[in-house]
């Protein structure tokens, strides 16, 4: 128990400061109130499913159909690079850099271009967390806010379209510097028969928790229909598979959150700091708490839903713990035989202050 803790940090943080806060405000039937069933029931289902893609081989399939014919190595990055920028919308930037990095250092290695992999995990780190903003199911904090908040479609849209065409534009043009060159593509790593099936019943489930995010459909039965559906595909083992630390690092954060805003002084002095700078101090939260702590934070001490929304998803820029999704891609590469991980924090520091920099002032813009 103690190793797991030291490894999952944000979930330790997360409850010893719901413990903290229980200190100050006891225990009663009002905590029952400050956990959102239906997020983290949609965060149990939609993780899920994605592992069972994975499971299937869709991924795989799709990086073979890629990858087979690309010949020139900036192509080959800019490739790498939108494929984390456009899953991430779909399957969340963390498991879009899970499938995606791993796979661009063994191509980059396969063909001879070591020297690319840095700024090519970087970009990707980078597009995962920026294109994810782009959908309510792309991250954690926007699956939060879009939930709690009772946003229509459309109004989430016209609030993180800007950002995530100027994300693109700005994500593009950094892929097309990196270094152009000839390549030849050795053949990756093969995708076994995809369990067609398998693959159908996942993605009718998975359409079924999209209708439970739109609020078309209540989140209980589907939850239920999603696991009932997994195990009758002989899949139970998934079961273990799904991130139970997230899941309880939001239960944690909802516990201390809720007791802070019955602190009447706490309360008092968070929302003159926020209040009417939502965009500049959830991005500067983040830089320190992580994105996703910091939406379920701040959104107990303001009404301004779009600027929490544009504050967390640019705020997932900066320091490497600004996003936890940044943390995956930096354990991935710092993995590998031969890694410069000094060499990595600092390509990356300098990489996504220049994006903030841009960013984060036309985001307080458009707000």
């Amino acid at each position: 128990m103690i190793a797991y803790l030291k490894r999952e940090k944000v979930l330790t943080i997360s409850l010893i400061l719901a413990v903290i806060s229980a200190f100050f405000v006891p225990p009663d039937r009002g905590y029952l109130d400050y956990i959102d069933l239906r997020v983290l029931g949609l965060l149990f289902s939609l993780m899920l499913l994605v592992r069972g893609f994975q499971h299937a081989g869709l991924f795989d399939l799709l990086i073979e159909k890629l990858f087979g014919n690309v010949t020139g190595s900036r192509r080959l990055c800019l490739t790498l690079v939108l494929l984390c920028f456009f899953t991430s919308m779909v399957i969340t930037n963390d498991v879009a850099l899970i499938t995606f990095v791993p796979f661009a250092i063994l191509t980059l290695e396969l063909c001879e271009k070591r020297e690319l992999i840095i700024p090519v995990v970087v970009l990707q780190t980078i597009a995962a967390n920026l294109g994810s903003m782009a959908t309510p199911i792309g991250n954690p904090q926007n699956l939060y806010l879009f939930s709690a908040s009772g946003m229509s479609s459309g109004t989430f849209l016209r609030v993180m379209l800007p950002p995530t065409a100027l994300s693109f534009v700005l994500v593009t043009g950094a892929a097309l510097v990196l270094p152009a060159g000839p390549v030849t593509m050795k053949k990756g790593p093969g995708a076994a028969a995809m369990p067609k099936k398998e693959v159908l019943a996942y993605t009718g489930l998975f359409l079924l928790n999209l209708l439970v995010v739109f609020r078309v459909l209540s989140w209980a039965p589907a939850l239920v229909v999603t696991v009932a559906g997994v195990v009758l595909l002989g899949k139970k083992q998934l079961l273990g598979r799904v991130d139970y630390a997230l899941l309880l690092t939001f239960v944690g954060f909802f516990i201390f959150v809720g007791n802070l805003g019955r602190i009447e002084p706490v309360r008092d002095l968070v929302t003159r700091l926020i209040q009417g700078r939502e965009v500049l101090m959830s991005a500067l939260f983040s830089q320190c708490l992580s994105n996703v702590p910091a939406a379920l934070l701040l959104s107990g001490f303001t009404d301004d839903w779009a600027g929490l929304l544009l504050g967390v998803n640019i705020g997932g820029l900066g320091t490497l713990i600004a996003s936890m999704a940044s943390l995956i891609s930096y354990k991935l590469y710092a993995a590998r035989p031969g890694a410069r991980a000094g060499k990595y924090f600092l390509r990356f520091t300098l990489w996504n202050i220049a994006f903030l920099a841009i960013l984060l002032p036309f985001g307080v813009f458009i707000h």
